[in-house]
């Protein structure tokens, strides 16, 4: 079966994997709604063949059986109830990994243009709405009118004017619910996306919670999330006046139709036609009839927050991939010799959401061992570059090569045995000193991580309790290259690692970066002149393009003449 609907499509493969228990689940079913019909039949005949005429033989069966289709009844449901909840687990949980595998092909621009906040939320309050769809929203309310329904035909095999009478009510009961499901979807739609607010307000805070202590903003944050709170708070008011109506009104009605037809059944003229028992039987089946009515309005409820959680995960799944990559390439088709050439080839860039080019028909070719240097302003284009190189985002024009293999076509599996890339900013993960290094990749033995931390100088770490918050800014970065060089890549790119650092830090870090460039192509994005002057080459960016390459004698002699009459790039200063 081709089901085009994502999400569907993962509900329908939970479906195939356990046919049994499905089979199981609509067994209970048929068993829930025939225990909704049968014990109120067996209520008659205990009254008028027993009760009215005064007879006691039989009686005691007859009781027994009622009371054993009752337990039957709430047995069945409870079975009914865990299969349903073992159901919406599986769900949930192939949900999330299909969502995880999206998410690992999901292009890098996702990233910047949704909040963590809002990707998170389809993991949490998404995914427990679609669980509710379908295992407590459309499973409940096709019990609930099938128990409707055929209690509707049992009434009417009683009396007919009774059974117009039913339909009458059964008929506002349909008006009102309507009405409530339309309002109720409306002012869940404004919950989900406030909620979403909420969630991604809090992931923002603790992101950036150095910054707002820096910068005294605590008051403007708090402020700020109570608004949000407050504007979720009045529209779950709103939910709660639908929710606590809804149930209200259903009571009504049903004493209503049970006193219109004690009043039918003992007027003189004896309009219904009914005995003592059809009449008990009858007041047992309004009070189940109006049961799962009662339930509508919770079950209508649950399906249009499933609607809303299943249409945001189809939106999710139905995100743009990334192109495919070729799993055909192997690290001996790209560097046999462990030799590595980048090429620019006529590159240009602009992110989706905007037409402007962030980079404007970038043409050079880096040698195998080739050490070069990019310079400029903040917000030329360099980290782009580097995204770029690492075949992270595709280019809008044009493209980067890797020894004559465009970069984008790599698997991700060999990015880090081709790439050591040293970010401004060092990010941990879990994990002790070794998992620092080797980022849970058991491909890289603990022998490696020795090595790697011998060589930035991080060995006296070994054996030592360990703690990342307890990491110099300089220990960072000495990570950070350990981490680049563990997998022994040919290349290299550094992205300004040195600016946030003393002199004296500065001065062993670029130590480091010296020994690890022995031997490999290096790629460095640079903004001071100590760090320039370590390149073989420079290449200036101006408005992302090429402006300018050379020696760094040469280059900088430039920038200083362009200082000298304009103004130097305050990045070069």
């Amino acid at each position: 079966m081709q089901i085009d609907n994502p999400t569907l499509r993962v509900a329908w493969n939970v479906t195939k994997e356990h046919p049994w228990r499905i089979a199981l689940l609509f067994l209970f079913i048929i068993l829930v709604i025939a225990g909704a019909l049968l014990p109120p039949q067996v209520l008659r005949l205990i009254i008028d063949t027993k009760l009215v005429p005064k007879t006691t033989e039989g009686l005691l069966s007859l009781t027994l059986l009622y009371l054993g289709l009752l337990l039957a009844t709430n047995l069945f449901d409870f079975l009914k109830s865990a299969l349903l909840t073992d159901y919406g687990q599986r769900l949930v949980s192939a949900l999330r990994e299909a969502m995880a595998e999206k998410m690992r092909r999901l292009p890098l621009a996702y990233y910047t243009s949704h909040t963590p906040g809002s990707i998170t939320s389809h993991y949490s309050s998404d995914a427990e709405q679609v669980n509710s769809l379908f295992s407590s929203g459309l499973i409940n309310l096709l019990i609930d009118l099938s128990k409707i329904i055929g209690i509707f035909l049992s009434i009417a095999l009683f009396s007919r004017l009774m059974a117009l009478v039913t339909l009458l009510f059964m008929a506002i009961m349909f008006l009102v619910t309507m009405h409530f499901r339309g309002a109720l979807f409306r002012v869940q739609k404004v919950n989900l996306a406030q909620l979403g607010k909420v969630n991604s307000h809090i992931s923002e805070t603790l992101a950036n919670i150095h910054t707002v202590k820096a910068f005294a903003r605590e008051s403007y944050m708090e402020d700020l999330y109570s608004k949000r709170l407050r504007d979720n708070y009045e529209t779950l008011d709103q939910v709660n006046f639908y929710d606590s109506l809804f149930p209200t009104f259903v009571q009504v009605l049903k004493h209503g139709l049970i006193a219109v037809v004690i009043l039918l059944t003992c007027s003189r003229s004896r309009l219904l036609g009914i005995t003592l028992g059809t009449l008990a039987a009858s007041i047992d089946l309004v009070s189940h009839l109006f049961q799962p009515i009662d339930l509508l309005g919770q079950e209508l409820e649950k399906i249009q927050e499933g609607k809303s959680g299943l249409a945001r995960i189809n939106e999710f799944l139905s995100e743009p991939q990334e192109a495919p990559k070729d799993e055909h390439l192997a690290l001996r088709d790209i560097t046999p010799d462990g030799s590595a050439t980048i090429t620019f080839d006529h590159l240009s860039f602009h992110y989706p959401d905007s037409q402007e080019l962030v980079l404007k028909d970038i043409d050079l070719a880096i040698p195998d061992k080739g050490n070069l240097a990019f310079i400029g302003r903040t917000g030329v284009g360099k980290t782009t570059l580097f995204r770029l190189v690492l075949g992270l985002m595709p280019p809008s024009a044009g493209k980067v090569t890797y020894n004559g293999v465009d970069v984008f076509t790599i698997p991700n599996r060999l990015k880090r045995h081709l790439f050591g890339y040293v970010e401004q900013e060092f990010v941990p993960v879990e994990g002790d000193l070794f998992e620092q290094v080797r980022l849970y990749d058991r491909s890289i033995s603990d022998s490696d991580v020795l090595e790697a931390l011998d060589f930035v100088g991080l060995s006296s770490l070994v054996g030592k309790p360990f703690h990342v918050s307890g990491l110099s800014q300089g220990q960072k970065q000495l990570f950070s290259i350990a981490r680049a060089i563990v997998a022994n890549p040919p290349v290299l790119l550094f992205d300004e690692i040195t600016a946030s650092l003393d002199a004296r830090t500065e001065e062993h870090l670029v130590h480091v970066l010296f020994k690890a460039a022995s031997g490999r192509t290096v790629l460095a994005i640079s903004h001071r002149e100590s760090t320039m002057r370590s390149a073989r080459n420079l290449v200036l960016i101006q408005e992302g393009r090429i402006a300018g390459q050379g020696t760094p004698e040469k280059l900088l002699a430039r920038l200083k003449g362009l200082e000298a009459e304009e103004g130097a790039p305050e990045d070069c200063r």
